[in-house]
């Protein structure tokens, strides 16, 4: 058996290997730490680098590499770095380095506008950028999506997210002078403005939206009514003429006025993108709700100029609706072509008249069926509906729902729909009828046969007037001076102071008035002998006939 090694000696047949340790020079320290900065450097200038993102604009104006900046309330978050076209070449694309604490600006919503000098709705803007040149504006979104390419704005926000206050939307027929930046008022006291619209879905309206600025946000509740207050109100009542006009700024740029009508409960404040809807004018905004609207359709066989859509619908002089439609229609029957007119009413205009007429008839608004049966009631009654003239001066014409019971009878047609309202003839076309009737009428006179015999018998009498001129009245004249030469000599026999020489004196005297009077009454006949068939002409002086007593 082999015996071991001692300790220090090395048994036979093994080699003995020592490991030698690594040693670092000193020459080295100093490259190793200089890359070991340079790593560092580097890695901290990549986590300081902020996120990179892409702007389309349509062109390049105020635009210039590594010299634009882009700026938050006034605050430089970022340069651009590179300007080149679009690959349609239809636009420009700034690429855009932001700073490390920036990139809350490449939120999806993020809104990005060049700054140059502007002039707007709301005034001038970006003039001082013609000192330190154009640049880039930026308003952070609030969405949680994330996004490196955006649509640049050709035009500033004119709310920006950060802006305290709430939206709302409005729908309208049409935008009118309404424009972006146009005021709202709230009691004539600019709170807003209005920032975006769009046509709606089916292009049958707009869609605009207004913000309005905090504190004055609480006063648009759920009750709120708002219309369009730009330009000029013209109304013409019986109290003359009333001109209205929200603001200077509102007729020369449009705005919109909101408030809650006085009957209106107290609402709390409307939360934000509440939908409302925009009324052309104040009167139309405040009234009450009209309730349930119902549809009826008139036929006029006159022609109706001056009816227009949205002419008024009165029952007894109240207004209760309005004209929607307008159609010609041709009749295969009488071969002509009337006009068949829709309009529409709100029975809960009526007001206390129109809750009694239901208590009264036990009517329920509700039911379909029994409104119409209502309707041919009236219709029974003598319900008819006419076009009047609402303006001599302007010749516009509305509809006047009235009862008429000398009105012919019609048949009421209680399946159509909608319900047809008989008619009658209009004011001045039953005025025209008339007029027409009497020319008919005096055309059928023989003016000329009455004419020709008129003239025959001024002529007889005129021959009858000659013969009493030339013989009866002068024998007449001879008889009376024979007369009075009787009484003077009967006078020259009686006694002066004697009662019958006083008698024949007065009886003298009135033969002579009467003798004077026959002559002027002949001369008077031969120069007008019509008179005898007119009579004497108003204006003709008086002819004294009769004798006076003396005096």
């Amino acid at each position: 058996m082999q015996s071991r090694a001692t300790d220090g000696q090395q048994a036979p047949g093994t080699a003995n290997i020592k490991t030698r340790r690594w040693s670092v020079s000193l020459v080295w320290i100093v490259p190793i730490v200089a890359v070991l900065v340079g790593i560092s450097l580097v890695i901290h200038n990549v986590m300081q680098q902020g996120p990179v993102i892409v702007l389309n604009f349509k062109t390049g104006q105020g635009l210039t590499a590594n010299k634009t900046e882009v700026k938050y309330r006034n605050v430089v978050i970022g340069h651009v770095s590179e300007v080149e076209l679009s690959d349609d070449q239809k636009s420009v694309n700034a690429t855009v380095k932001l700073a490390k604490q920036a990139e809350s600006f490449t939120r999806k919503d993020s809104k990005f506008w060049v700054v140059r000098p502007r002039i707007g709705a709301g005034g001038v803007s970006g003039i001082d950028t013609l000192l330190s040149g154009d640049f880039i504006g930026a308003d952070a979104g609030q969405s949680n999506d994330r996004a490196k390419t955006f649509i640049g704005l050709e035009a500033p926000p004119p709310i920006t997210y950060g802006e305290p206050g709430k939206r709302f939307m409005l729908r309208t027929r049409d935008l009118g002078s309404l424009d972006i930046g146009s005021p709202v008022y709230y009691r004539k006291i600019p709170v807003g403005q209005v920032v975006a619209y769009a046509l709606d879905a089916d292009g049958k309206g707009v869609n605009i939206e207004v913000f309005v600025t905090s504190p004055n946000d609480v006063y648009v509740t759920n009750n709120t009514r708002f219309w369009n207050a730009s330009g000029i109100d013209v109304e013409v009542g019986a109290n003359g003429f009333a001109v209205k006009t929200e603001s200077l700024s509102a007729l020369l740029l449009g705005g919109i006025t909101f408030r809650a009508p006085d009957y209106s409960p107290d609402d709390k404040p409307a939360v934000e993108d509440t939908s409302y809807e925009l009324f052309e004018d104040q009167k139309s905004a405040l009234a009450p709700p009209n309730g349930k609207p119902q549809f009826l359709a008139l036929r006029f066989d006159q022609a109706l100029r001056g009816l227009k859509v949205d002419a008024p619908v009165e029952f007894q002089g109240l207004e209760i609706g309005k004209v929607v439609a307008i159609n010609l229609d041709f009749d295969e029957k009488t071969r002509s072509f009337p006009i068949n007119v829709g309009i529409v009413i709100y029975p809960q205009r009526l007001g206390r008249a129109h809750l009694k007429m239901l208590a009264a008839l036990k009517h329920d608004p509700d039911d379909e069926q029994a409104g119409i049966r209502l309707m041919g009631t009236f219709v029974e009654n003598g319900l008819r509906a006419q076009a009047r003239s609402g303006n001599l001066l302007t010749g516009q014409l509305y509809i006047a729902l009235e009862f008429f019971p000398k009105a012919p009878k019609v048949v009421f047609d209680a399946t159509a729909r909608p319900v047809m309202i008989p008619t009658v003839p209009a004011s001045l076309e039953q005025l025209q009828e008339q007029l027409q009737s009497m020319v008919e009428k005096i055309n059928k006179l023989p003016i000329e046969r009455i004419a020709n015999n008129l003239d025959a018998n001024l002529t007889e009498m005129r021959k009858g007037i000659k013969q009493f001129s030339g013989k009866t009245l002068p024998g007449v004249q001879d008889t009376l001076q024979e007369v009075s030469k009787t009484l003077q000599s009967a006078n020259s026999t009686l006694a002066e102071d004697s009662p019958q020489r006083e008698q024949l004196t007065q009886t003298l005297d009135e033969l002579g008035r009467m003798s004077r009077s026959l002559r002027e009454l002949s001369d008077y006949l031969s120069r007008n002998p019509e008179s005898l068939l007119r009579g004497r002409p108003k204006d003709a002086p008086a002819q004294n006939l009769q004798p006076s007593s003396s005096r």
